[in-house]
């Protein structure tokens, strides 16, 4: 393996969770195990090229598991993995800090954000 040198650790923190959908697919998965379909559904401004390579990443990089069941048609789910369970306080503390942002942009948070499990935590 390349050592690889890092200014910063946030840096190491950022290229496995980093970009636009891996938060949110993480998100989503500290629910539960998903199906590929449930996530589609789920984020339906994701294309389904993207999410296959987001799924692909966070599995490599070891921090969700896929499931593949021997049935026909296929079955295949995805759950956070163990490492993956030690992501669960980054991702509440960054949902926390974009709902103060959407309130001190926005207003009312509940405007902007839609009906979904992940924003009931906000409702209290």
């Amino acid at each position: 393996m390349i050592k690889k040198k890092y200014n910063i650790s946030v840096e190491a923190t950022l290229e496995v969770i980093g970009g636009k959908w891996k938060c949110v697919i993480l998100c989503h998965l500290t629910h539960g195990k998903k199906r590929t379909n449930e996530l589609k559904r789920l984020m339906p401004d994701i294309t389904q090229k993207m999410l296959t390579q987001q799924l692909r990443e966070l599995e490599a990089d070891g921090v969700i598991n896929r499931i593949a069941y021997n049935q026909v048609p296929p079955k295949v789910e995805y759950e956070l993995s163990e490492y993956g369970l030690s992501l669960e306080n980054i991702l509440d503390a960054l949902c926390a800090w974009g709902a103060v942002h959407i309130t001190k942009v926005y207003g009312d948070k509940f405007s902007v954000l839609e009906d979904s499990i992940l924003n009931d935590k906000l409702k209290s």
